[in-house]
């Protein structure tokens, strides 16, 4: 029996090839392996939402999810939600509101933020913080993380050439 398993994952639009352990999570990949460490470990029982990334979309906990199920997926991680330079509207709008106080939690809170707005783009705020419930913050009040959310939602949408406001 192998050690390792070989996997492709497309990380930030990124093809990668790698050799996974079987029990390696993804956060531990994406983190130690890839170096991207704006995912963030902490609680590692999928309780405070730290470690959310998009996986086909769909926002999951990376500490609880293991590489080899990433295979042949499209994973999106913070450090791809910016363009170049330019930041993600969620990210402008997180700074903005005042959203963002030690940052732990921030990469988490957006890539969940991210997935709502890509399925409704004109979320209520009720509706946000579901959307939210699963990420945990221990200095902010979530009050302006709402705000944040619901003021990058009209920045999002797409206009009628395609692109975003």
């Amino acid at each position: 029996m192998s050690s390792s398993l070989p996997i492709t994952v497309t990380v930030n639009g990124r093809e990668r090839r790698l050799d996974v352990a079987p029990n390696e999570t993804l956060l531990a990949v994406l983190r130690e392996r890839l170096s991207l460490t704006g995912t963030k470990k902490s609680c590692g029982e999928g309780e405070c939402g730290a470690c959310t990334v998009l996986v086909d979309g769909r926002a999951v906990n990376s500490c609880l999810m293991l590489a080899v199920e990433a295979d042949g997926r499209d994973v999106l991680t913070i450090e791809g939600l910016a363009s170049g330079d330019e930041l993600h509207p969620l990210q402008e709008a997180f700074l903005e509101a005042g959203a963002v106080q030690c940052g732990f939690c921030t990469p988490g809170m957006i890539m969940s933020a991210v997935a709502l707005l890509a399925t409704n783009p004109d979320p209520t705020p009720a509706e946000a913080k579901e959307a939210l419930c699963g990420s945990l913050c221990r200095c902010t009040g979530y009050v302006r993380i709402i705000r944040a959310v619901l003021d990058a939602a009209p920045r999002m949408r797409p206009v009628g050439n395609g692109t975003h406001n």
